[in-house]
């Protein structure tokens, strides 16, 4: 894979663990370690697969995960006198993820604040009505909510369409256009029907490079009505209208 997609915002390792304790609806206090490590493991695959730029820190903490599951798998008579002497291997781990999660829910309140300030001032009674109720039935879906799909879609590929070597027909290029294509034909493509007439791995890739690339530079926007349902992609107007 040559295509590399940087983006500009690329959440960080702790942002990961708790978008996968809230999607597996995990007690943070009490992770199960074994699952969560794999669940990290397996989208730090997908990342590489798609040849992201993935910082140190992903790694760092993938290392991390692994020790504390090896510390928690120990026979229970180790166990047992190490727990005379050390705390739970979770603890600091868990104190990081509390102290993040509340600095990420007050950024996103300050955000949140700054969007309705300029709704007051740049947008009419009626029309900032709307954008409100928009907001309340849609959100924007996150970079890991990108990666679990796109890794449902993976799996849902028949092995011997998977495993095929074939010269590569498809460049991220290729798929923008066709991307943009359709969303002149119809307002939202909904995730999974990108993929559905995929022929190989290749095309399966560049085809959401290519969503990452549109992404990035700001032309369509990913949308979920619930957590972790399904993605509708569409158009984003607001910038179209900026240029």
């Amino acid at each position: 894979m040559t295509y590399k997609v940087q983006l500009p915002v690329f959440e960080g390792p702790l942002d990961l663990l708790l978008y996968l304790i809230k999607k597996e609806e995990l007690n943070i206090y009490d992770i199960p370690i074994a699952k969560i490590t794999n669940q990290y493991l397996e989208h730090l695959e997908v990342m590489k697969l798609l040849d992201l730029d993935i910082a140190g820190e992903f790694v760092l903490m993938a290392a991390t995960l692994m020790h504390i599951k090896s510390k928690m798998l120990l026979p229970s008579e180790e166990k047992d006198q190490e727990a005379i002497e050390e705390p739970d291997p979770r603890e600091e781990l868990v104190k990081r993820l509390l102290e993040y999660k509340k600095f990420k829910e007050a950024a996103g309140g300050l955000k949140e604040m700054q969007l309705r300030q300029q709704d007051s001032f740049t947008r009419k009674p009626g029309d900032a009505k709307s954008l409100e109720e928009d907001r309340d039935t849609y959100f924007e879906a996150s970079l890991f909510d990108l990666i679990t799909a796109f890794s449902k879609v993976l799996k849902e590929i028949p092995k011997n369409i998977f495993h095929q070597v074939i010269k590569d027909e498809f460049t991220v290029s290729d798929k923008i256009h066709d991307i943009l294509h359709i969303l002149v034909e119809r307002s939202v493509i909904y995730f999974k029907e990108l993929f559905k007439k995929a022929r190989n791995k290749g095309e399966v890739v560049s085809t959401f490079l290519a969503l990452l690339e549109l992404v990035k530079l700001r032309e369509v926007i990913i949308k979920q009505k619930d957590p972790f349902g399904e993605m509708e992609i569409t158009r984003n107007m607001e910038w179209q209208k900026t240029r």
